[in-house]
C-alpha cells in the first residue's frame, strides 16, 4: 500500500518539506485511521482521505493494496471539497501545560482557552469532552486518542508563530477581539468605573488613568498602562501575518 501525505503533514513523518510517500504492507483488514496513525499522523490533522481517488472516512476498512492520499486542513481551498473530516470555526480550546505562551496570546486576542499548567492527559481530555473544546497539544500520542474529535498540533515552538497557526487553522481572523478576556483565568472582562477600583490602584495609576476593566472571577484589574503599547504591537504583528 502506498500513502501520499500532502501539505505540512510531512512534519509527522520526519520528512523534508513537500509531499511525503510512505509504503506500508497490508497483512489484514485495517481501518484507514489506524493505518494513517501508524505512520505518525494524528487523525485530527487529517481533513480529506482519498483511496484510489474515492473520498472515504476514518472508519473505511482497507482490505487490499490501494493508493491513499491524505490531506491537511491547509489544503482545503485547493483540493476537492466533498467529505471533509475536520471542523473549522471552533473558538473554544483546551491547551496542554507546555503551551502557556500560546494560551496567553489566544486569550489576548479574545479566545476562550482552558489551561492548567500541571493538568495530566486525563484531565485535558475530560475538559475537552465536557466543555466541547478543541485540544491544542504538541503531544501527538495524546492527539491520537480515540475520543479527540478536534485538535491541532502546533508546528512551531514559538508562541507567536503557534498563535498564527491556530488562528489560520480554525479560521478565526474575523473573530479577534483583543483585551476582552482575562489573561490569568480566561473569564470575560467587565468594564468598571474608576471609583469601583480606586482603592486597589497604585498612586500614579489613580492620577493618569481613568478607564478600567476587571475580571469577575480573579478580580485582576486591567488598564492601558505602559505594557499596553507592547501588547498592541504584538497583536498587530500577529494580525498582519494571519
Amino acid at each position: 500500500m502506498r500513502l501520499c501525505f500532502h501539505g505540512d503533514l510531512y512534519v509527522f513523518l520526519g520528512s523534508r518539506a513537500g509531499d511525503a510517500i510512505v509504503e506500508r504492507p497490508l497483512g489484514e483488514k485495517t481501518s484507514i485511521k489506524d493505518v494513517i496513525e501508524s505512520c505518525g499522523v494524528p487523525h485530527p490533522e487529517v481533513d480529506l482521505i482519498l483511496v484510489d481517488d474515492e473520498t472515504v472516512g476514518f472508519d473505511y476498512t482497507l482490505a487490499s493494496d490501494a493508493q491513499v492520499e491524505v490531506f491537511p486542513v491547509a489544503k482545503r481551498d485547493t483540493v476537492r471539497a466533498e467529505k471533509r473530516l475536520q471542523t473549522i470555526g471552533i473558538t473554544r480550546f483546551v491547551a496542554d501545560g507546555h503551551l502557556g505562551g500560546l494560551t496567553r496570546n489566544l486569550r489576548l486576542l479574545g479566545f476562550d482557552v482552558a489551561y492548567t499548567q500541571n493538568a495530566d492527559d486525563r484531565q485535558l481530555l475530560e475538559v475537552m469532552v465536557r466543555e466541547n473544546r478543541a485540544l491544542l497539544t504538541r503531544d501527538r500520542r495524546l492527539l491520537m486518542h480515540g475520543i479527540v474529535q478536534c485538535g491541532y498540533y502546533p508546528r512551531s515552538q514559538n508562541a507567536d508563530e503557534q498563535t498564527i497557526e491556530v488562528v489560520r487553522r480554525f479560521d478565526l481572523s474575523k473573530l479577534v477581539a483583543p483585551f476582552t478576556r482575562c489573561l490569568r483565568c480566561n473569564a470575560l472582562l467587565e468594564e468598571v468605573t474608576k471609583a469601583e477600583v480606586i482603592d486597589k490602584l497604585e498612586s500614579l495609576t489613580k492620577i493618569y488613568y481613568d478607564q478600567f476593566r476587571r475580571c469577575p472571577d480573579c478580580k485582576q484589574i486591567y488598564w492601558s498602562g505602559s505594557h499596553f503599547a507592547k501588547l498592541q504591537k504584538r497583536i498587530e504583528e500577529i494580525r498582519s501575518r494571519i
